[in-house]
C-alpha cells in the first residue's frame, strides 16, 4: 500500500467519525435550523467518507498508486 492510499484511508476515517459525530449529536434537543445543518452536514461526511474510502480500495486492489 502507498503513502497515498494510506493517507485517503485515514481521510475517510476521519469523515466517517466526523459524520457519525454530528448524527449522534442529534440525540439531544436543538434548534430546527441546527439539526438541518447536523444531519445534512452529518450524512455528506458519512457519504464522503464512504466513497473515498471505496476509491482507495480500487486503487489499492488495482495496483495503481
Amino acid at each position: 500500500m502507498s503513502l497515498s492510499i494510506a493517507i485517503m484511508y485515514a481521510v475517510a476515517a476521519v469523515l466517517v467519525l466526523a459524520g457519525t459525530g454530528l448524527l449522534a449529536a442529534l440525540a439531544r434537543p436543538a434548534s430546527p435550523g441546527r439539526v438541518y445543518a447536523f444531519r445534512m452536514v452529518g450524512i455528506m461526511a458519512l457519504a464522503g467518507g464512504a466513497v473515498l474510502a471505496m476509491s482507495a480500495t480500487a486503487l489499492w486492489r488495482g495496483g495503481e498508486g
